[in-house]
């Protein structure tokens, strides 16, 4: 009997939204797009497929962290907008003119739009930063950088978009 209580209440409770994770995407909404984003003039000195590579773990985090397929045509949620800064600085000065640390930061503008209830739309811009030691080659630690940062960045995407943080 409290077997089939608890599963009644299970299925009930699951009818209205679907949540894991403290996420909620209404029922109705099954499907989503992620386009690649844009490059501002700002983010010139970007590698240059920064875009495509932040679209594609936006997708990855979409798909395994929620119900939602992906598709390309007439999606019920849809993402889109640019990578609007990148760039490098130095922070934790030191004596004589010199640095301890350089700072890789990225800026993404993100648009988010729900075809099935427009008053969900929105438009906001997040960052996140990675700092490394300034005697490191850029060249050669910045893919590592850049995911770490693109991790972060999809979850603080992926949380406006479903917890309503």
């Amino acid at each position: 009997m409290r077997i089939f209580l608890i599963l009644f209440l299970f299925t009930q409770s699951s009818c209205i939204f679907y949540s894991f994770k403290g996420i909620s995407i209404p029922p109705d909404v099954d499907t989503f797009y992620v386009e690649d984003f844009n490059v501002s003039k700002r983010a010139r000195n970007s590698p240059s497929d920064i875009s495509q590579k932040f679209a594609e773990a936006l997708r990855r985090k979409v798909t395994n962290e929620s119900r939602l397929q992906y598709v390309e045509t007439d999606p019920h949620i849809n993402f889109s907008g640019e990578i609007v800064d990148y760039s490098v600085n130095s922070v934790a000065p030191e004596e004589g003119n010199t640095t301890a640390l350089n700072r890789l930061e990225i800026r993404i503008k993100v648009n988010f739009s729900n075809t099935l209830k427009e008053d969900d739309d929105w438009s906001n811009n997040f960052s996140f930063f990675q700092d490394y030691d300034s005697s490191a080659d850029l060249q050669s630690i910045e893919d590592g950088l850049i995911d770490d940062i693109f991790i972060q960045l999809t979850e603080d995407v992926f949380n406006k978009a479903f917890t309503n943080w």
